[in-house]
Parts: C-alpha cells; sequence; structure tokens
C-alpha cells in the first residue's frame, strides 16, 4: 500500500490497487519467465503503480527500453512490449521482432497498448510482416494515475496541442473513461459542472457511456458530491506566470518529473574535513517529492517566502531531539530513545534535503533577472502598460535570451490585453525570427492557433473586467499567512481555482457575464442516484469536489486548491484530475514545432 494516497477524504489506493490487479492478471497470461520492453516514456507513470519486485513476483526477469537493431539478450521464454499507440514505435518494434526470429530459440511475443489499442499500429504491424508474431495483444487502460492522496493525472504530454490545434479528441475520450472507472470505484458522482468546448465534450461522452452500460446499477455509496470540468483554455494566463510556491519553484527550476525531481548533486555531496571539496559527485542527486514525507507535505504549497522560517523552525525542534539522549538516564528512557531513532534520522535527512533545494531556489530567486521578469509578470496581470512594446522583452530578445522565456511573456502580455494590437503583436514576431530563426515561424502560428499570441479583435479589453469581477489581482497579500489563494503568485488569484471557489459558493449565477466573456459553454449535469444512495450531509461535513483540468494544471493551481480545503469554512475539499501535471515552459514546449 502507498500510504500517502489514503491520507485524504477519498482513499486513492482503490484506484492504484485496481490498476495493480490488472496489471498482474495480465502478466499471468504470458507463462513463464518475461522480459519487458519498455516504451521509455511509460516508464515514470509505471514506476507510481507498480515497482519492480511486483513485475518480479510475476517472473519478469530482465526489462529493456525500447531502442532499433536487435534486442539485448535474454533468456526467458516471453518478451512483451510496453507502448502507447505510437506508428514510429511499430516500426522500432518490427525490427526488434525480426531480429529476434533470426536470432535462434523461439520466443514468445506480446504487446500491451497503454492505454488503448489502435487499428492503425496493428496495421502498421502488419504491413512490416510481425503482426502474426504477437500472441497476446491487449490494451491496459492507465487512465488516471495517483500521484498523492488528492491528485491524479493521466501524464498525456500532447492533449493541449492535440485538442485545441488539431481537434483530435482522443485524450477528451480518455479522460472521459478515466471519470468512468472512477465512478465505478467511488459511486456516480451527482451533479456535474463544466466550463468549455472540451468539458462539453467529455460530458457528452460519459453521459453517453453511461446510457450504454444501464444493465449494470451502480450500487456504490458517492464519495464525490460534485465534478467540475475545466478548459485550459478558459484560462490561458495561469500556467505563463512564475509559480511562486515551493513546489511550483522546483518545478519552474528544475521540472518534477513523476513526482521525481533531478538536482545538481553539489549541494548534496556530504561535507568531510579535510576534503577541499575533491571527489565531487557528477550524476544528478534524483529525490521523490510526495506527501509521504512529512516536512515536505508540510511546505509544498508555501508561499517560498514563507520555506525559510518554517526549515528553520524545523531544525531547532529536531536539534533538541537529539540533545535529548544526554537526558536519557534509566534504561527505559534510553530504549524510548532509541526507538525513536530512525524516525528523528529521517527527518534530519528530509531536513537537510529541503535545506540545499532551499538554497539552490534562493540562488535563482535572488538574482536581478528574476526580480525583473517576476515585476513586469506582475504589471501585466494587474493591467499596466500592457498595450505597448515592452522595454524588458526587447531587451531579453536583444540579449538572446531563451525563446520559451521571451514566448511565456509575451504570450502573458497578449493574454492581459485581450490580445496584442496588431502593430505590436507584429513588431514582436519581427523581432522574434530575426533573432532566433525563421524555422520559429510555425511554432508562432501554433501560439496564435491556440488563443496565445493573437491580435486585438473589435479593440477591446476585457481582461481589466474579469480581474475585478473574479478579484484577480489581491495588492495586499500576506505570503506567511495567507488568507486568499492569491498568495501563490505572490499577488494573482489563479482564475482557474477563482471559478471553482466561486462555484462552491455562492455558485456560478453570481459571474454570469464574465462566464460568458471567457471561451466556450458553461453548463450543469445531473446524474439521478438510485433511492438509497443519496447522501444526506451531516452538519459540518464538507462537500467534496472532483476538479478534472483538461489540457494540464500547474503545481500553483494545486496549492491554491489545497488551500481552499483546508479553510475552516470553506465547505468543500478538493481532489483534482488533469490530462498532464504543467508548467509554463513544458506547456510552450509542447506547442513549440520541433524545426527538421
Amino acid at each position: 500500500m502507498a500510504a500517502h494516497l489514503s491520507y485524504g477524504r477519498v482513499n486513492l489506493n482503490v484506484l492504484r490497487e485496481a490498476v495493480r490487479r490488472e496489471l498482474r492478471e495480465f502478466l499471468d497470461k504470458c507463462a513463464g519467465s518475461k522480459a519487458i520492453v519498455w516504451d521509455e516514456y511509460l516508464t515514470g507513470p509505471f514506476g507510481l503503480i507498480a515497482q519492480y519486485s511486483l513485475l518480479k513476483e510475476h517472473e519478469v526477469e530482465k526489462m529493456f527500453t525500447l531502442k532499433g537493431n536487435r534486442l539485448p539478450a535474454a533468456d526467458v521464454k516471453n518478451i512483451i512490449f510496453f507502448v502507447r499507440p505510437r506508428l514510429e514505435l511499430m516500426d522500432i518494434i518490427a525490427e526488434n521482432v525480426l531480429s529476434e526470429d533470426r536470432r535462434g530459440p523461439v520466443r514468445d511475443f506480446h504487446i500491451l497498448f497503454v492505454p488503448r489499442r489502435s487499428l492503425l499500429c496493428e496495421q502498421r504491424l502488419k504491413d512490416l510482416g510481425v503482426l502474426g508474431s504477437f500472441i497476446h495483444r491487449e490494451e491496459y487502460s492507465l487512465d488516471l494515475i495517483p500521484f498523492d492522496g488528492d491528485l491524479l493525472s493521466m501524464e498525456s504530454e500532447g492533449a493541449f496541442k492535440e485538442c485545441y490545434l488539431e481537434g483530435d479528441q482522443t485524450s477528451l475520450y480518455h479522460a472521459a473513461k478515466g471519470l468512468m472507472t472512477l465512478q465505478a470505484l467511488y459511486g456516480t458522482i451527482p451533479q456535474i459542472f463544466g466550463k468549455g468546448e472540451c468539458a462539453r465534450q467529455v460530458a457528452n461522452m460519459m453521459i453517453r457511456m453511461k446510457r450504454e452500460f444501464t444493465g449494470s446499477q451502480n450500487s456504490i455509496f458517492p464519495v464525490f458530491d460534485n465534478l467540475l470540468l475545466l478548459d485550459r483554455n478558459v484560462d490561458l494566463l495561469t500556467p505563463l506566470a512564475t509559480q511562486l510556491t515551493y513546489e511550483g519553484l522546483i518545478d519552474e527550476i528544475y521540472g518534477i518529473q513523476n513526482s521525481y525531481v533531478k538536482l545538481p548533486p553539489e549541494k548534496f555531496a556530504p561535507k568531510k574535513q579535510g576534503d577541499g571539496g575533491k571527489d565531487l559527485p557528477t550524476e544528478a542527486k534524483k529525490l521523490q517529492l510526495n506527501s509521504a514525507e512529512e516536512l515536505y507535505a508540510e511546505i509544498r504549497d508555501k508561499n517560498f517566502n514563507a520555506v525559510g522560517s518554517v526549515l528553520s523552525k524545523k531544525a531547532k525542534i529536531i536539534s533538541a531531539a537529539f540533545e535529548e539522549r544526554h537526558n536519557a538516564k534509566t534504561v527505559g528512557e534510553i530504549k524510548q530513545f532509541v526507538s525513536q531513532l530512525p524516525h528523528m534520522q529521517a527527518a534530519r535527512g528530509s531536513l537537510a534535503n529541503h535545506t540545499s533545494i532551499a538554497e539552490l531556489i534562493k540562488d535563482v530567486t535572488t538574482s536581478e533577472d528574476f526580480f525583473d521578469k517576476l515585476t513586469v509578470e506582475q504589471e501585466f496581470m494587474s493591467g499596466i502598460d500592457t498595450d505597448k512594446v515592452n522595454n524588458y522583452i526587447e531587451d531579453c530578445i536583444a540579449q538572446k535570451h531563451p525563446l520559451i522565456k521571451v514566448l511565456r511573456l509575451v504570450c502573458l502580455q497578449s493574454v492581459c490585453n485581450s490580445g496584442l494590437k496588431q502593430k505590436v503583436l507584429d513588431y514582436y514576431k519581427r523581432e522574434i525570427l530575426q533573432t532566433y530563426g525563421y524555422e520559429h515561424i510555425l511554432t508562432l502560428n501554433n501560439l496564435e492557433k491556440a488563443g496565445l499570441l493573437k491580435s486585438q479583435t473589435g479593440g477591446r479589453n476585457n481582461y481589466p473586467t474579469i480581474r475585478k469581477t473574479l478579484r484577480l489581482w489581491m495588492d495586499d497579500v500576506n505570503e506567511q499567512n495567507p488568507t486568499d489563494i492569491s498568495y501563490v503568485y505572490s499577488g494573482y488569484a489563479p482564475l482557474s481555482v477563482r471559478l471553482a471557489q466561486l462555484l462552491s459558493r455562492p455558485g456560478w449565477r453570481s459571474i454570469e457575464e464574465v462566464l460568458r466573456i471567457l471561451p466556450g459553454p458553461h453548463f450543469e449535469e445531473r446524474q439521478p442516484l438510485p433511492t438509497g444512495l443519496q447522501k444526506k450531509r451531516q452538519p459540518g461535513e464538507n462537500r467534496v469536489t472532483l476538479i478534472f483540468f483538461l489540457g494540464g494544471v500547474t503545481f500553483a493551481e494545486i496549492a491554491a486548491l489545497r488551500f481552499l480545503s483546508q479553510l475552516e469554512d470553506g465547505g468543500t475539499e478538493y481532489v483534482i484530475a488533469t490530462t498532464k501535471l504543467i508548467n509554463g515552459t513544458s506547456w510552450i514546449e509542447a506547442l513549440m514545432e520541433k524545426p527538421f
């Protein structure tokens, strides 16, 4: 069991166990010793649901990464390919299978598509002459992966681009399937709210799927009260801004992949006397970040400016606890101290790690450039000078700062001004193409299609109306003891989370005008429950809302939703699901066209 998945109102271990059971059943179909050949992208998500020990129990002896040419030698009966349904991967698999056939003893090949089988892929394998070699061709519907006690992700890296640029609804279908799986495990969700075109599609798919399964009545008492489906393009602003929570900054600077982060090793080297700094480790330090670690659970969602005081307080408590050993006189007291030692040593190790990470982040956040960039972002978000060419952005282009940094700022300005004046837009585009290369014209085109970078139509800027009505900018933010969600960006309250907050109380009727300005329809659907399953809420009991971000969510938004869940009089606790955990950089990267 993964203990950190069951601390919240919804025990996500139930989902993890269901997914693990399905994996075990598939492995048992392939009798005998096995080697797994992994599509590299899947190893991270799979690591969250099944460690190597589980695979070993089911006779998995070797694991390889999917690469061209021959497979490494392995004395096993079965070779199983775990892959996403991508045509380019089929070509590599065919190469592997054909070279194995020439090699000698007959092997049994199997293929497991994650999350769905694909006719196109099977046709490609057939054209390459290897389809008949596979004994089992199956799909493994790993739609939603539990990351933490209140967080699920599909980790579908192309979802935003597919939905908003290519009109491909595959990831929406997987989202709907994932939600059906959740309802099968946790009961029917009585109310569905949504905002946006994709949200409407997912709700329609869910209702259709439910109609198709009318034979089986779901008799599980509902755990969730509401589902809120939100399109990412309803709030394009939030991911572009720099996140200022501890977890958000780790992700902005180093990138968190499947709850792991890789950090520069020199900060983590044990300091020995008289070493003179030689033999510094060269391999990146890899740390897992989730709420199973007590200290991380406490500081992850705080504004970075509030983290230092927590760390120093913890350091005092831990050193005081270690000092206790001098007061232990009797055998009983010594025994008690020794029994607490492993926990104390783990706490000390955790503190050392997070102190090092905080120092690494502080080096970045105290730099002049970070401050300048943040100042410009905050000016845009509070509505200052959004309609003219910005000097700082000009300087960044002239000094050839990383292109993604420039694109994030230009897109932020565009979104905060409901599009740029044509003259300003043309100027930025020309400067970017002349400095970074004309191949980026495709990327600029994608950003335009996605609505991130566009010219102002109708000459009207709606952002000030949205900002004032939804109170998106707060001047007096208390970063140490926050009273409002705007602490996660030191002043800006994420639009997406504000919508969730207002839905919970007083309801969306109070903001009809703004909802009409924001893209896509807003709607409400009820799913009738059989008598006997209707929930009678106890006085003081919070509602549980599942909020699904279609197109990605940032750690700062997650922190803001956790803040709302913990409010004394909030009335709602949130469980968060998404197609992908993103930050501004990974989001823009996914929209960039790779130059040929």
